[in-house]
C-alpha cells in the first residue's frame, strides 16, 4: 500500500507542478513578490498532496527561536521534503543551491526570479565571494537565507563534513544563524521512492549570535544540529516501529579526522 500511495503522490505532484509552471509563466515579467506568492502556493500544494495521499505531515518546533527580519537558517538536509517546507514557515526565504538547478526548464526560471543564490562548484573561491555578496543584498532587504551546510542530502544516521560556505557566510553577514534539525529522511528517504506515513519534526534551535570565530561557530553549529537530529531520528523510528518499519537506517558514523572543521586562516 505504501508503494501505491507513493506512486499516486508522485503522479499528482508532477501534474500539479507542470500545470502551475505553465499557468504562472506570465508572472515572470511581474515583480518578484508575485512569483514568491506563487511559489508558496505551489509548495503548499506539494505538502498538502503528500499529507493527503501518503499520510505524511509535519510540525514545527522552536518557532520562537526565529528572529524578526534578516537571518541565516542553516538546516540539516535529509530529503527533498526539506526544500519544500521553508516557504511555508519563513516570511521571505532565499535558498542557496547548486547553480546547475537554474538550468532546469521552467523551474529554473522561477528559482532565478525569486532570488535564489546559485553556487558554482567549479570555482570555489569565487563562489564563496559571490554567495557572501548575494546574501548581503538579500539580508539587507530583511529576507532569510536558507542554506544546507552539508551541501547535499545525507541519510539519517550518517554524517558529512559541513562545507566552508556557511562559515564564510556567517563571518560576512553579521546576522544570527538559526540551526535547524529535522527527521524528514526517516519518512522520505533521499533515494527512496516510498513515502512513509508519519509526523516530520522541523526544529528551529536557539540562534547563534554573530561575532564568533569561524572554527568555534562551525563546531557549535554542527554539534547543535547533529545532536538534535539524532534525537528526532530516534523519535521518528519509534513512530514507524508499530508498522514494522523501524531500524532501517544506519547508526551515526564517527566523524573522520578529515571531516573535522579546519581552523580559519
Amino acid at each position: 500500500m505504501t508503494i501505491l500511495r507513493s506512486a499516486l503522490f508522485f503522479a499528482a505532484a508532477i501534474l500539479w507542478s507542470a500545470v502551475l509552471a505553465i499557468a504562472f509563466l506570465p508572472l515572470l515579467i511581474m515583480p518578484r513578490r508575485w512569483v514568491h506568492k506563487a511559489t508558496r502556493f505551489w509548495l503548499c500544494g506539494i505538502l498538502a498532496l503528500v499529507a493527503a495521499i501518503c499520510g505524511l505531515r509535519y510540525r514545527v518546533a522552536g518557532a520562537e527561536n526565529l528572529p524578526a527580519g534578516a537571518a541565516i537558517v542553516a538546516s540539516k538536509h535529509q530529503s527533498a521534503w526539506d526544500t519544500f517546507v521553508f516557504h511555508q514557515v519563513l516570511d521571505d526565504p532565499v535558498y542557496v543551491m547548486k547553480r546547475e538547478l537554474f538550468r532546469i526548464p521552467l523551474i529554473g526560471w522561477y528559482m532565478r526570479k525569486v532570488g535564489s543564490i546559485g553556487i558554482d562548484r567549479n570555482a570555489r573561491v569565487h563562489a564563496l565571494k559571490m554567495i557572501a555578496l548575494d546574501a548581503k543584498r538579500a539580508l539587507a532587504s530583511g529576507r532569510q537565507i536558507v542554506i544546507f551546510p552539508e551541501g547535499t542530502r545525507v541519510a539519517p544516521g550518517d554524517e558529512r563534513p559541513y562545507r566552508a560556505g556557511i562559515a564564510a557566510l556567517y563571518e560576512a553577514a553579521s546576522v544570527p544563524v538559526v540551526p535547524v534539525a529535522l527527521n524528514s529522511g526517516i519518512f522520505w528517504g533521499r533515494r527512496s521512492f516510498r513515502k512513509h506515513p508519519g509526523l516530520i519534526t522541523l526544529a528551529f534551535l536557539p540562534p547563534i549570535a554573530p561575532g564568533l570565530d569561524r572554527r568555534t561557530f562551525a563546531s557549535t553549529l554542527r554539534a547543535r544540529i547533529e545532536a538534535e537530529s539524532r534525537r528526532l531520528a530516534a523519535e521518528a523510528e519509534a513512530q514507524l516501529a508499530p508498522h514494522g518499519q523501524a531500524g532501517t537506517h544506519p547508526a551515526p558514523r564517527p566523524v573522520d579526522s578529515e571531516d573535522k572543521v579546519k581552523p580559519s586562516r
